[in-house]
């Protein structure tokens, strides 16, 4: 595996995630909302964007896999932590990484709707890359649209690496 290039460079992220914390600040006025990360990818952007957000928020984490160590979804998701919070009634944006396929996406609005009671759930994705979209999952707030390419860094990994690189780059596969 080696890094093709850089797609997303650090000072682009900050801009987009201070625009992103903005617009969020500004619809959830008034309003308990709590950001829920999905792990493992979604814990950087989620940090830099809680504080882009000017509101009392509650922060949770959920777990749910779908790809394991390979380079596309198994089309299976599967739950390996709840949140800790009580969410019923609240109102819950979902920070991820990636929307890809949409497959997990889907699922967790489902979960979040259906197991969670509730009030609303919204999503926030860093990238958003339709290219093989699976179903109609639509992203309520988008860092970037990027059409295509396998990709690594904030938060982004291929089988556990390169999550920690401060930019967002595409890996050659």
């Amino acid at each position: 595996m080696k890094i093709a290039a850089t797609v997303l460079d650090r000072e682009e992220i900050e801009a987009r995630v201070k625009v992103l914390g903005q617009q969020i600040t500004e619809d959830y006025q008034g309003k308990k909302l709590v950001l829920i990360g999905i792990l493992n990818g979604a814990f950087i952007f989620l940090a830099d964007l809680a504080r882009e957000i000017q509101l009392a928020v509650e922060i949770d984490f959920i777990r749910v896999a779908s790809y394991g160590k390979a380079a596309a979804s198994s089309g299976s998701v599967v739950l390996r932590k709840e949140p800790d919070l009580d969410l019923v009634g609240k109102h819950v944006l979902l920070v991820e990484d990636i929307i890809d396929s949409g497959l997990t996406m889907a699922w967790l609005r489902e979960y979040f709707l259906t197991k969670q009671q509730v009030a609303s759930v919204k999503t926030c994705a860093l990238i958003d890359k339709k290219e093989r979209r699976a179903t109609d999952v639509q992203t309520d707030y988008v860092g970037f649209n990027v059409e295509q390419g396998f990709l690594v860094g904030y938060g982004l990994d291929y089988a556990q690496n390169y999550r920690n690189l401060p930019k967002v780059c595409a890996l050659e596969l």
